[in-house]
């Protein structure tokens, strides 16, 4: 049963991964109808935890289209910043978006728009490209490219940006953060000429999280906000700013299991509205990642068997409904945008990546 949805989730990826190389969202659902950087190299590195590595390649060749074409503004971003002009970060145009169309056109409408977790993330999931593939190659054919996302993350790493769940643009975030840290690292080994600058930046952005982004010792949502977000298990997998078995991670996994795992099944945040704040299936396979590497197998398999028996005909969704943290909300979201997102690519990604940690593929 569990190696059949690994099967069936790499052919729904393919099936909705763009002819230019951008994976879309979730095809089924008005709003996601589109291309992130962040769920895209995540998407692209379970496919290549799957073996499926034109696939990735297909995608990152497309990231570098999005920032080649995207350069000029880019570009203005960056100069403004160290010219001192750190004003309306939170606006939806003067900075790169976060979600685009397969032909990599930024997309028209209200949204979260300046987030900076997806440049680093991307970064992040090209270097891990290249160590499944070993299609080294390709960082040159990409280093342009490469060179404008540092050069924008360097100058804006600071800045106020919404979250990866399009939330609280008017805050700093140690996940996104976590995001730049790794796309940063990941690039030294790749840009001699630069590696020592890269080290240092990496370094600050580390030291930046342990002194700003952590509360009676444990990390938190955002700087100045000590709720606990699940998403705070990217910190150490994949983006490793630190390590497992640390003691302020420990405390926030318990924290997140003490307060957002209910059954198998993980909430995002407890004061989590969208769609009555549902239980999300790649969170719950992000948990089950981390109890395969901290030695509790057994947990992180009860979770990949509880994400197979959520499957739909369509495929996986984002959320499902066994225990919604505010119940009254539901109703509202499906009236407002109809069902919850069916299937959600990358609740097919993080099913895969839980499923590789298993060897179950």
């Amino acid at each position: 049963m569990t190696n059949t949805l690994c099967t069936q989730s790499i052919q729904l990826i393919l099936r909705h991964q763009a002819t230019s190389g951008a994976y879309i969202a979730s095809p089924a659902f008005t709003h996601y109808k589109y291309a992130w950087l962040r769920d895209g190299a995540f998407t692209a590195y379970a496919m290549n935890r799957a073996g499926q590595h034109e696939s990735a390649s297909r995608f990152y060749k497309w990231c570098d289209r999005v920032m080649n074409r995207h350069e000029q503004k880019a570009r203005a971003a960056i100069n403004a910043v160290k010219a001192g002009d750190r004003g309306g970060e939170t606006g939806s145009d003067r900075f790169l978006h976060t979600r685009y169309t397969v032909d990599g056109e930024e997309v028209i409408g209200d949204w979260g728009s300046f987030q900076l977790d997806g440049y680093g993330t991307w970064l992040w999931g090209l270097a891990r490209h290249v160590h499944y593939s070993g299609e080294s190659d390709l960082i040159r054919q990409l280093t342009p490219s490469i060179e404008l996302t540092l050069d924008y993350l360097t100058a804006c790493w600071q800045l106020p940006n919404f979250d990866c769940w399009e939330e609280a643009g008017d805050r700093v975030h140690p996940v996104t953060l976590a995001a730049i840290f790794a796309g940063v690292k990941e690039m030294e080994a790749f840009l001699p000429e630069r590696a020592t600058e890269l080290a240092q930046l990496a370094e600050s952005i580390r030291q930046f999280v342990f002194a700003n982004g952590t509360e009676n010792g444990q990390f938190v949502k955002s700087i100045g906000n000590t709720a606990v977000d699940a998403s705070l298990l990217w910190l150490t997998l994949p983006f490793g700013l630190v390590e497992v078995n640390d003691p302020r991670m420990i405390q926030t996994v318990q924290a997140i299991e003490r307060e957002l795992l209910a059954g198998h099944g993980v909430h995002r945040y407890a004061s989590d509205t969208y769609y009555g704040g549902g239980q999300w299936l790649l969170l719950s396979a992000w948990l089950g990642w981390y109890y395969a590497r901290t030695g509790r197998g057994q947990e992180a398999y009860d979770i990949a068997e509880w994400i197979v028996s959520q499957r739909k005909d369509a495929g996986l969704p984002e959320q499902v409904q066994e225990h919604l943290l505010s119940p009254p909300d539901y109703s509202s979201w499906v009236e407002r945008s109809g069902e919850p997102a069916v299937p959600l690519l990358w609740s097919h990604a993080m099913y895969l990546v839980l499923a590789a940690e298993l060897g179950l593929a």
